[in-house]
Formats: C-alpha cells, sequence, structure tokens
C-alpha cells in the first residue's frame, strides 16, 4: 500500500514510525516530512497549501491512501478536494473540521445536543466583550476563535488580564483567528486528553493522556502548543472514559452527522474533570501534539488498518490494544519559546534510540550537512516505564544525551502523577 503522510511535526514522526511498522505498506512518502521522518518515510518538497500539487502528485504515484496529520490543511478543505478526486483520506471534511477551526462553532454544538461545557457566549467586537468580563468577573477564560497554533487562549485570573486577552485578539495577534471571541467559564478540576476515531458513525475509543501547555515548570507562564505529556492519564478511570463516550463523544458524532457533516478522522478532546463529571473544553480534529507520540509509543497493532478502517466506514470492525506501560515525552523547545526564538541553532548530537525509548523530531532542519532548530518545539525525548515515575527518569535520560545548548525543557512533566504515585 501507498500512503502519502502530510506535515512535518513530533505527531507527524510518531505517525509515520507507526505506519512504517504496517506489513500492509510499502511505500510511504511525507509531505514535507522533516529529517527524523526520513528514517521512515520519502519526504517531499511539496507545498501543502497546494492542493491541485498533491493531488497531482498522489495520482503520479498512484498512492493508495492519505493521511493528513495537521489541522490546518482540514481546516483548509485538503479532505474534501483529494475526496473530490477519488483519494481515500484520513481526516475530516471542512465543514467536519469547524469542531476544531471554530471554537464558538464547537460551543454551538454543545448548547444544541445537550454536550457538559462550560457556559459561554460569543463576541465579535471588543466593547461588549469587555461589559461581558465586567459582569461575570475572573477567573474567566478567553478563546480566539479560530486556529491559533495553541496559542490562542487565556485563561485570565484577573479583570485586566481578561481585558488584555480579548484586546489582543482584536487587535490582530492571531490574524483572524480572533476577528471573533469566544468568552467561557473557567472551570475548575483536572485536565485530560482523550482520544477516539471516528468513521462518521462508529466511534473507537483509542487512549487517554495528560498535557502540559505552560512553558514553565509547576505549570506556570504562557501556554504553548505543549510542552510535554504522558499516557494513560490516571484522572481517566473506567468509569470516566464510559461516561465521556456516552455524554461527549457519541452526541457530537451524532450531532455532527445530523447536521450534515459527518465526522471521520480522529477526535481528540480536551477535557476538564470537574466534581459534575467530563465537560468539554474543546475539540481537535488531529492527533495532538505532543500527545500522539505518547499514544504511539503504547499502541499495538496496525495503525494503518485502524487509520483506514475510520476512512472506510468500517470501525465497528477494527479494534486497538495498548500496552499497560506508561509512556511520557518531555519537548525541547527553543530558547524564546513560545515568544520570539532563533531558528538555525547545530543540534549537535542526539541520543540512540530504543524499543522503549525514543526522540522525535518535530522542528528540525539539514542544513549545510548539519541537523539544526527550525521551529519553536523541537524534539520530544520519549520513553515508557512500568510507571509515571520510571517513565519520567526515563524520558530525562534522553534529555541529558540530547546536545544542543539552544534547547530547553521543563523539567517536571508528569508531576501530578508522580505526586500521586508518590502518595
Amino acid at each position: 500500500m501507498h500512503v502519502l503522510l502530510i506535515g512535518s511535526g513530533g505527531r507527524e514522526h510518531a505517525l509515520a514510525w507507526k505506519l512504517s511498522q504496517s506489513p500492509r505498506l510499502t511505500k510511504l512518502y511525507a509531505a514535507p516530512g522533516n529529517p527524523g521522518m526520513a528514517e521512515h518515510a520519502e519526504c517531499l518538497a511539496l507545498d501543502i497549501t497546494d492542493h491541485a500539487a498533491i493531488i497531482a502528485f498522489c495520482k503520479e504515484k498512484a498512492i493508495d491512501f492519505v493521511v493528513v496529520g495537521p489541522e490546518a490543511p482540514l481546516v483548509a478543505g485538503l479532505a474534501d478536494d483529494l475526496r473530490a478526486e477519488g483519494l481515500k483520506v484520513f481526516g475530516p471534511s471542512k465543514a467536519a473540521a469547524q469542531l476544531e477551526g471554530s471554537k464558538g462553532f464547537t460551543k454551538d454544538l454543545c448548547a444544541r445536543y445537550n454536550i457538559p461545557t462550560g457556559a459561554y457566549r460569543r463576541f465579535d467586537n471588543a466593547g461588549e466583550a469587555r461589559a461581558y468580563i465586567g459582569e461575570i468577573g475572573a477567573p474567566i477564560v478567553i478563546k480566539a476563535d479560530g486556529l491559533a497554533a495553541g496559542k490562542g487562549v487565556t485563561v485570565a485570573r484577573t479583570h485586566d488580564e481578561a481585558i488584555a486577552a480579548v484586546e489582543d485578539c482584536f487587535a490582530g495577534t492571531f490574524g483572524a483567528a480572533g476577528a471573533e471571541v469566544v468568552i467561557e467559564e473557567f472551570l475548575v478540576g483536572e485536565e485530560a486528553s482523550f482520544f477516539c476515531l471516528s468513521d462518521g458513525k462508529n466511534a473507537l475509543p483509542l487512549a487517554t493522556a495528560q498535557d502540559h501547555k505552560a512553558v514553565g515548570d509547576g505549570d506556570t507562564g504562557p501556554n504553548t502548543g505543549g510542552m510535554g505529556a504522558y499516557s494513560p492519564a490516571p484522572v481517566m478511570d473506567e468509569t470516566m472514559i464510559a461516561r465521556t463516550m456516552a455524554e461527549i463523544i457519541e452526541p457530537t458524532i451524532r450531532g455532527m452527522a445530523e447536521m450534515g457533516h459527518p465526522f471521520s478522522g480522529v477526535l481528540f478532546a480536551g477535557l476538564m474533570i470537574t466534581e459534575k463529571g467530563p465537560e468539554l473544553i474543546e475539540y481537535n480534529v488531529r492527533f495532538g501534539d505532543p500527545e500522539c507520540q505518547v499514544l504511539m509509543m503504547r499502541l499495538q497493532g496496525d495503525l494503518l488498518d485502524m487509520l483506514e478502517a475510520a476512512a472506510d466506514g468500517t470501525l465497528d470492525e477494527a479494534s486497538a490494544s495498548w500496552s499497560d506501560d506508561t509512556a511520557l515525552t518531555v519537548v525541547m523547545a527553543t530558547k524564546g519559546y513560545p515568544g520570539s526564538y532563533k531558528k538555525g541553532s547545530e543540534i549537535k548530537a542526539l541520543p540512540e534510540n530504543s524499543v522503549a525509548a525514543r526522540t522525535f523530531h518535530a522542528g528540525t532542519a539539514m542544513k549545510d550537512g548539519k541537523l539544526v532548530a527550525n521551529g519553536g518545539r523541537v524534539l520530544n525525548a520519549t520513553a515508557l516505564g512500568h510507571n509515571v515515575t520510571e517513565a519520567q527518569t526515563s524520558a530525562y535520560e534522553l534529555i541529558e544525551d540530547i546536545d544542543w545548548p539552544e534547547g530547553f525543557c521543563r523539567r517536571d512533566i508528569g508531576w501530578r502523577a508522580v505526586a500521586r504515585e508518590e502518595g
């Protein structure tokens, strides 16, 4: 089977690594890919915003299946254009990708289908938004409606912080993504990530994870795209998973089909586990990054089979099995991230990969024969262990073997779970 994987981040490296293990795979291409992915796939200098070029490549190389990794091409309708040319695709349509592409769309869906989530209002001008903040008070959550690379959400602890977040959105900090703002209730509890595949009608639960969004130790500092993650998330026990499926995932899949936007792909539910149970913070329509890295380390079985079943509408015949081990990943980022940072610093050495510990490339490139940093989040040191403490120890041992002076990381990924284990 000839497969084209769209994307170039740590998520896509993890997907490429797992897809390459399928006995059904004959050739894997990655567009544009990264130096780490080159071990598993032929990387292509294709512009993924040029849908016609991707279609032409698929026809030239007789591609059997396209797997779309990032959210931006999905929101831009890449899956629709490929399907219109008769190509099989893993990833939702443009209409279904609104679940991530518009925070307001998702909140309206929750209201319509009684899906538990925080109370909210949508605003398209700063004056009304400011007035609402004055009425509700802080803490409160301010979200740019559209895609903002994981940085468009502010959990405002004070009134002034909330007003500043609104002003940022309407001042164009997030471009078109901030033209509308969603202001929502601050939920109290523990966050968790839940993943499932959908073929538009059936759902296949995958696994749970917990992400660390804040840049600094102790969950301090501004939000990022994610500084580390681990799987499974202890807060998501069997009861909580069953409730999430029944109260959040299944009504979403039914609702999207009823609205004429059947969802085919991976649903990534960002949850807050409150006193009342699971509540939806937001949906993403692709595997998380860095959550995908820990999921792929734990996944047993053929990823290609599972993704194809989602594309074919046969998920009711598919299954997923998982290692009992914990996987934990630590993100190494360029100094300055998530603010301004310089690209091009040399990564002089990486540790050897093994079955239980490996480094995924996120924002890397080759320049003059040297491996260099080419983004904010650059490397993902990822390890398995019998528990979170063991996986954490192994992941940080990998970090110590990375020779990259311009990189930094959080030193406490998994801290809540480690504290639980220490009891």
